[in-house]
């Protein structure tokens, strides 16, 4: 009992913290301590987290990075990082029976990666309130870079549900100063970690969709065009379908390599080598432009002008 009602009572307390950051945070100075990265296309790269990330992003990524381009992964049903950093992922088994599995401890904390990318569980707030996200971003950054000093280490913006309460787009303008930032200040206040960039894919979702539905898109119409269907037809409300995991891919590109992924090739084969479905060819370079601009005028993307 007295075990009980203490977590409980660390858990209020972490919970206090977590809304503190909210509401002292400053977006300006933290972009500000983010100097531009030179351009440095990595030849490997490690994702760790879940649905999000996926199989179809990741190996629509290979594509665009070119040959000899390797990466490897650790998946999971919605895992937080927490959950990776304790060994109890939900999935593990499902999710990682593919060629790209490569178990996290052993695969960060081997030097093997130009850049490790991890993915925080989604309802972020959950994550910040239940699952130690700030300590378990601080353990994998520190992971890495205990094991190559030059590693790149960058934590992957994603977004909530589409039927999200508070609306889709206020929680993506919303959340990157009040989460995703104070989660990453958080964890750099170990000095063990390093920087820690942002990849922002959330914030370039919601610059296209606000294109799209404004009719500035040729071949899409809304933001459900970016999401998966089930066989009913019915609308996924957070994963992707392959023209969503294109775009997503192509954020991933540009915050790697600090260039333009305009001009990249939009006609990609899924993880099973089978062809992905194509964005209309008229709407390529319009969201390749949108996404360059999502990456390039976020500082802590380490991507600048």
């Amino acid at each position: 009992m007295k075990r009980r009602l203490m977590l409980i009572a660390g858990a209020a307390v972490a919970v206090a913290a977590g809304w503190r950051w909210s509401s002292r945070h400053d977006s300006a100075a933290f972009a500000a301590q983010y100097a531009a990265l030179p351009p440095r296309p990595p030849g490997s790269v490690y994702h760790l987290g879940h649905s999000l990330v996926g199989r179809e992003m990741p190996a629509m990524l290979a594509q665009m990075m070119g040959p000899g381009y390797r990466y490897n992964s650790q998946l999971g049903w919605g895992a937080s990082l927490n959950q990776h950093r304790a060994g109890d992922v939900p999935g593990h088994a499902e999710e990682n029976a593919t060629p790209a599995y490569r178990a996290a401890e052993a695969a960060i904390g081997s030097g093997d990666y130009d850049a490790v990318v991890l993915t925080e569980m989604v309802e972020l707030r959950d994550a910040l309130r239940w699952h130690d996200s700030a300590v378990a971003l601080a353990h994998w950054a520190a992971l890495a870079r205990a094991a190559r000093p030059d590693v790149r280490v960058y934590l992957y913006e994603t977004w909530h549900r589409l039927d999200d309460p508070q609306g889709w787009l206020s929680r993506l303008d919303g959340d990157l100063p009040e989460l995703w930032e104070p989660l990453v200040a958080e964890a750099m206040a170990d000095p063990a970690t390093g920087p820690i960039h942002i990849i922002p894919a959330g914030q370039a979702m919601a610059a296209l969709v606000r294109r799209i539905e404004a009719g500035e898109v040729p071949g899409l119409t809304n933001r459900q065009d970016l999401f998966a269907r089930d066989a009913a037809g019915e609308v996924d409300p957070i994963h992707l379908n392959d023209l969503g995991a294109y775009v997503v891919a192509l954020v991933h590109f540009a915050a790697l390599t600090g260039r333009s992924p305009q001009g990249l090739p939009h006609r990609l084969n899924r993880a099973d080598g089978n062809p992905a479905t194509a964005l209309p060819v008229d709407a390529v370079p319009i969201i390749q432009a949108v996404v360059w601009d999502a990456v390039r005028g976020y500082a802590p993307s380490g991507v600048s002008g």
